[in-house]
């Protein structure tokens, strides 16, 4: 458990390495001058854009050479320095603490959302196997998994908010607000785990250990209680890593696609407005959100586990 721990506070650290690098790399490969675009986003179009960049570049020290730069960067995420929004001129820290919290209450919705679909729809799609749950369930996977986000989330925002007027189209503030995009994540996400979950039971139920406890008598309800449950949660618990990515990357459309103001709308606008420091900023708490889900999971793998643990 200690060697888990420490293997994700090392990944932990190698992100914060990597996604530093990366970001510097990436922002300023972009064709344009950053200078240029951040000081006509800071004091308008009737600035004199030339000498106004000329003040950015000094300020944020772009007229360094590009090791200094980098090293001042990475200096500064090695302190935990997030500094400031080269736009704004707010704490990114700060931002990044409200934002987060949207992304969290959208991520965890639809999460949720998924756990409630796809699991026990894969239940009974893995007890019956081959019936028209095991059927319709494959094919609904197939559908849904190749709809990109914004897709799904545009026919959802068309059928329940424009047609029928059910939900908003956009915005936040409340559960009716967040409903479609949680929906819009929770559909792929359930779409996997769906069958993920009915392969782990179609895998549990041809055990021996389950025919003989079918044998010993036991009602059905209990032999899926004790027997199937438990075993097939491995699986599917281990998945959720892999959600994880797959939420990290959707949040990023449905937040914009939706008005939502989590991390993921932020990236979008600070890569628009060649804002380095919140893109960095944006990119080290996703990459860090990542390593977090993914150790929770190893954590409850490693307790759900009934096998012997190898000291």
């Amino acid at each position: 458990m200690k060697r888990l721990v420490l293997a994700r506070l090392l990944q932990a650290g190698l992100v914060v390495l990597v996604v530093g690098i990366l970001c510097f790399v990436l922002v300023r490969a972009l064709p344009g001058d950053p200078a240029m675009r951040i000081a006509a986003g800071r004091y308008g179009p009737d600035a004199n854009i030339t000498e106004a960049a000329e003040v950015v570049r000094r300020e944020l020290g772009l007229d360094q050479p590009l090791f200094v730069q980098i090293g001042a960067s990475l200096g500064q995420l090695a302190r935990l320095d997030l500094g400031h929004s080269v736009v704004t001129g707010l704490s990114i820290a700060r931002e990044l603490r409200i934002q987060l919290g949207a992304t969290l209450w959208l991520s965890g919705s639809a999460l949720v959302l998924s756990l409630l679909l796809g699991p026990p729809i894969g239940l009974l799609a893995g007890l019956r196997r081959g019936g028209w749950v095991d059927n319709g369930s494959l094919a609904g996977a197939i559908v849904l998994r190749s709809l990109p986000p914004f897709v799904l989330g545009l026919l959802l925002i068309l059928v329940f908010a424009m047609l029928l007027g059910l939900f908003p189209p956009a915005g936040y503030g409340t559960w009716r607000d967040l409903a479609l995009p949680a929906l819009t994540l929770a559909l792929g996400l359930a779409a996997v785990s769906s069958r993920v979950a009915r392969d782990a039971v179609a895998a549990v139920a041809r055990t021996p250990y389950l025919a003989f406890a079918r044998l010993k008598g036991l009602p059905e309800p209990v032999v899926v209680r004790r027997h199937v449950l438990r075993n097939a949660a491995i699986p599917v618990i281990s998945y959720l890593a892999l959600q994880a990515i797959y939420l990290i990357e959707g949040v990023v459309v449905v937040e914009t696609l939706f008005g939502i103001p989590g991390i993921g709308h932020a990236l979008v606008h600070a890569v628009i407005a060649r804002d380095v420091p919140m893109v960095q900023g944006t990119a080290l708490a996703m990459g860090l959100l990542f390593v977090v889900i993914a150790m929770l999971v190893d954590l409850a793998c490693h307790w759900l586990d009934p096998r012997p643990k190898r000291t």
